[in-house]
This record gives structure tokens, C-alpha cells and sequence, in this order.
């Protein structure tokens, strides 16, 4: 008998496995907290700012990267987007002077997205209000042993996710979580 998943109890149903109410209220807990967090880190960052999360995204990924240029695949790889949204990302902030495309020399049809000086200069602008924020509303908001059993909770989960796209094959998406879990704070990257 082959085992499939549906409604149909004679063709093999597999009943969902449905989260018990420990298990709801860790994962409504997070989506929730999520949920607001962002939404009011957004709302900051904006008003303040601005700046979209993320035109904020990219600001940061190219201010730390080595030169401050990225080929559009990388940076789509390190904020975990598809490249059309990429695209239209940079299209909306190219034409705000955050950022620009410039030819790649050593390949004719590639380029890099660079960071302009308007981008740079917005970057450091709000950098230390978003960490600020950060702090006050995350950091603050949970002891010590709370933060590390945070710290934890996220390699974990992170972890899995990894391992199955891994097994299914498919590229890691969005390196964001890997690379501040993986390095010491870079220049920016305690800040987001």
C-alpha cells in the first residue's frame, strides 16, 4: 500500500501531526514577536530615516563587503532574495542615489552594484538609531541567559534548515543568519 497524504482515508491518508499547545505557543510566540519587532524596526527606520528594511538591507551587506561593491548575484545570496527582486531593489535606489551599477572590467556583461556616497552616508545615519532600537526593543528586553538561549534556539534552527536543503539539493537561501552566526561582528553587522 503506498502512503500518501490527503483526505481520503482509504487511499493512505497520513493524519497531520498538529502542534501540540507547548509547541503553538513557542511558534506563535515567534511569529508574533517577529512580526512586531519588525514591523516597528521598520516603521523606525523609515520615519527616521527614510529607508525602507530593505533599502536598509543592501546598505548594509555592501558596507561590508571588502570593497563597497557586490556582483547582483552575491547580494541577492546574502539577503537571501531572488534576483528580480534584487533588481527591482536596486532600480528603485539607484534612482534615489543610494546606490549605482557599474561595469564589471573583467566581464563584459557584468556588474556590480556599488554604494554611493548618499548610500554610504545614509547607512552611517542610521546605523547607530537601528542598533539603538535593537537594543531598547530585543537586547534589553532578556537577560543574559535568555540572549544565549536565543543565540542557540536560531544556530538550531538554522542548522536544520541547512541540512535540508542539503538533502533536497537546493541552494542555501539568504546567508544573513549564517554569516552573523558564523563570524564576529563585522563593522555593521551587530547592527542589524
Amino acid at each position: 500500500m503506498s502512503t500518501r497524504i490527503g483526505n481520503d482515508p482509504g487511499a493512505g491518508f497520513i493524519p497531520p501531526r498538529w502542534l501540540d499547545e507547548r509547541e503553538a505557543a513557542a511558534w506563535r510566540g515567534f511569529l508574533d514577536m517577529r512580526a512586531v519587532l519588525m514591523a516597528r524596526l521598520g516603521r523606525e527606520l523609515q520615519r527616521r530615516d527614510g529607508l525602507s528594511e530593505s533599502d536598509y538591507g543592501v546598505l548594509v551587506e555592501l558596507s561590508e563587503a571588502a570593497e563597497p561593491r557586490l556582483r547582483p548575484g552575491e547580494l541577492a545570496a546574502r539577503l537571501g532574495w531572488e534576483k528580480s527582486r534584487l533588481s527591482r531593489q536596486v532600480a528603485r535606489m539607484q534612482r534615489r542615489g543610494l546606490v549605482r551599477r557599474d561595469d564589471c572590467p573583467a566581464d563584459g556583461r557584468g556588474a556590480f552594484v556599488v554604494l554611493a556616497r548618499a548610500g554610504r552616508e545614509a547607512v552611517e545615519r542610521a546605523a547607530p538609531r537601528h542598533v539603538r532600537d535593537v537594543r531598547r526593543w530585543f537586547v534589553e528586553a532578556l537577560a543574559p541567559d535568555q540572549l544565549d538561549a536565543m543565540a542557540e534556539i536560531s544556530a538550531a534552527v538554522l542548522r536544520r534548515l541547512r541540512e535540508d536543503e542539503a538533502e533536497e539539493g537546493s541552494p542555501a537561501s539568504g546567508t544573513r543568519g549564517r554569516l552573523i552566526a558564523a563570524q564576529p561582528a563585522r563593522q555593521l553587522g551587530d547592527l542589524l
